[in-house]
């Protein structure tokens, strides 16, 4: 480093800066519950939840309620034994003020509050009391009242008795804080989905979800599974076809750890895994997965060569068992070592020991008693293994044919001029004519072009054989450059953002769908590396003289047209895009591609399940839920003439 550019400010203890109490929370949100976002926005609702949950896991909550209040604001009620509101020996305070204003305060660090707990780390009230413009909490207790009021943090009211009960149990209700947050709106489907998980993964316990919003109609649900986490599979295929009715249900505990499984095939080509500890779900997994797939593969092909089913050397692989499996692994566990907050990973070892052993003699059991099942599940994963093969083979002979491993690109690329990946994006649009407007408005420097054409190939039901000789997809496989299926390297993508550039139609939004479910399905790593994202095209074009505006809703063409107006009134056209290939290149540029002024939705691991359970609906062999998706939707379906 040159003299010039060294940072000459001296470094004493001025410049350490101390945060008391919950500021540190304010000052850096994203580490406490991952971001600013909806994400963010929702998450403060699970940690409250976390928080009943842990109490029915203790077996004293029967009842959790999650209310959506006008104007945003959650209100959430347990039945369970009421947060403790008597003094708190090591700071002299009532243990309630304790718990929603001291991060890392609570019963979950070995004090005997509770054996297992998804709040592992203890600061899920004080941060969401942080985070909200207000929040109240009513604790039902000893026949009293308890109510204590807080804003951002702060103490607004201490703890005073309101009032007698007869019930035990906690009430929190908040208003998350608008400086914090980028969006205050929350979306009722995420929270339902949320509470259904943990009402499956609760045999028994019983969450109701409500959105009062809405004057006119409310919605509620009430949801309780005495069947658990079977119940969840069938669940998860129910717009599939199960190629055998009864689920494979596995459970066992050692010590303080427990751990359940639950499996049910169908005909499908994909695996879907969903994993928990201690309630908490963890999207990268961890040692509960890994434990279960050893044991899953060891004890197919045990049972394989055993009834003389797989000969000499033909082992099926771990792919090849999971192929077309629905599984849910839920464990619970006094020490659970998460990955972060936000618990993506669990790290605990042992718990790979008790998930293998579990599934090792319980799954061979059931093989034995189910020869039937048995039979199935392995000529499906050896129908999976000779399909692997043949996908191998088709791609040898494709790179061959085309010349991949010269670096050829296909014809339908135009690449951009910088080669580093971290400064490239490639637009994936549909259509030659978009295309078209796309390659002459944007800047080749870091800007590259793909067509796509025609319908797209149904990746659910197609094996990665079929895929590689596709002539929509395999295009975009050599662009790319990575791979697809276990063979995918991320470290060959030769872009780092790759937008979805579609129509703001019926027909965008469905090649959007089968974009996303290929990119979940074949190269899920650029989604989990936020390299995939969507672009927002313009709704409509508002024009008064010579001045010309775009809008991309219903509600800013409104407010762009009220602007244009003025006062004068004067007449503003308004006319709707017909798609991308109808904008002139400068168009597409300043409303679509241009970094200073474009709208780019970043897709994430949930929207791109949304998308793959939507489209398994729609696209799949089941007509009724098809009907019924429609019919439930169809209100929302407005302006289609236009």
């Amino acid at each position: 480093m040159s003299d010039e550019t060294k940072v000459t400010q001296e470094y004493g203890a001025e410049q350490i800066q101390v945060l008391e109490g919950l500021e540190a929370v304010r000052k850096r949100p994203g580490m406490y519950i991952g971001s600013t976002s909806s994400t963010g926005l929702h998450h403060l609702v699970y940690e409250i939840v976390d928080n009943s949950i842990d109490e029915a896991l203790a077996g004293y909550c029967k009842h959790i309620t999650v209310t959506i209040n006008p104007g945003n604001s959650i209100t959430v009620t347990d039945d369970g034994r009421g947060i403790p509101v008597d003094i708190q020996a090591q700071t002299g305070k009532p243990a309630l003020e304790v718990v929603f204003t001291v991060l890392h305060a609570g019963g979950k660090f070995g004090g005997g509050g509770y054996k297992v707990s998804g709040g592992l780390h203890g600061v899920g009230a004080s941060v969401v009391n942080a985070l909200s413009e207000w929040l109240t909490v009513r604790v039902h207790k000893n026949g009293l009242i308890h109510e204590m009021k807080f804003s951002r943090g702060h103490i607004t009211q201490e703890m005073k008795i309101v009032g007698k009960t007869q019930r035990t149990g906690t009430e929190v209700t908040f208003q998350p804080d608008p400086e914090m947050f980028d969006t205050l709106e929350y979306e009722y489907e995420i929270l339902h989905e949320r509470m259904r998980e943990e009402a499956f993964l609760n045999a028994g316990l019983s969450i109701t979800i409500t959105d009062d919003r809405d004057d006119e109609k409310q919605i509620s649900e009430t949801m309780c599974y005495e069947g658990g986490i079977r119940e969840f599979a069938v669940w998860c295929n129910r717009h599939k076809n199960p190629i055998h009715e009864e689920v494979i249900y596995m459970a066992g505990t050692k010590g303080d750890a427990s751990a359940e499984v639950a499996v049910q095939y169908n005909d499908g080509y994909q695996d879907f895994m969903l994993s928990f500890a201690n309630d908490v779900r963890t999207p990268e997994g961890g040692m509960h997965e890994t434990g279960f797939k050893t044991a899953l593969t060891r004890v197919l092909n045990n049972y394989g060569m055993k009834n003389g089913i797989i000969k000499g050397d033909d082992k099926v692989s771990g792919d090849d068992c999971r192929e077309g499996i629905t599984a849910i692994i839920s464990v619970k566990l006094t020490d659970a070592q998460f990955e972060g907050q936000t618990k993506a990973k669990l790290g605990n070892a042992y718990i790979r020991t008790l998930v293998d052993q579990i599934v090792s003699d319980q799954l061979a059991t059931f093989f034995e008693e189910h020869p039937q099942i048995a039979k199935l599940i392995l000529e499906k994963a050896m129908m999976a293994n000779r399909a692997r093969e043949a996908a191998r083979k088709a791609r040898e002979s494709i790179r061959r044919k085309t010349g991949l491993e010269s670096g050829q690109m296909p014809d339908k690329l135009q690449d951009c001029n910088e080669r580093d990946p971290s400064l490239c994006e490639i637009y994936i649009v549909e259509g030659d004519s978009a295309a078209g407007s796309a390659i002459q408005g944007r800047d080749s420097r870091f800007q590259a072009i793909l067509a796509m054409w025609g319908k797209m190939l149904n990746v659910e039901k197609a094996r990665a054989d079929k895929i590689y000789g596709n002539d929509k997809l395999y295009p975009l496989i050599v662009a790319l450059g990575a791979g697809i299926g276990d063979e995918f390297d991320i470290e060959k993508l030769r872009y780092h953002k790759v937008i979805i550039m579609s129509d703001a139609d019926v027909d965008g939004a469905h090649i959007r769908t089968l974009l996303l479910t290929f990119f979940f399905r074949y190269m899920r790593p650029l989604i989990e590396h936020g390299y995939v994202y969507s672009a927002v095209p313009p709704l409509y074009k508002l024009k008064r003289g010579k001045t010309e505006r775009v809008a991309y809703s219903d509600e800013q063409r409104d407010q762009v047209s009220a602007e244009m107006r003025g006062d004068s009134g004067a007449k503003v056209d308004i006319s709707r895009f017909k798609g991308l290939g109808e904008m002139d290149p400068h168009e597409l540029w300043e409303t679509t591609m241009d970094p200073e002024t474009r709208t780019l939705r970043r897709i994430t691991l949930e929207d791109a399940r949304r998308a793959d359970e939507i489209f398994t609906i729609l696209m799949g062999e089941q007509v009724e839920p098809r009907k019924e998706w429609i019919e439930r939707n169809a209100k929302y379906a407005i302006n289609i003439d236009i």
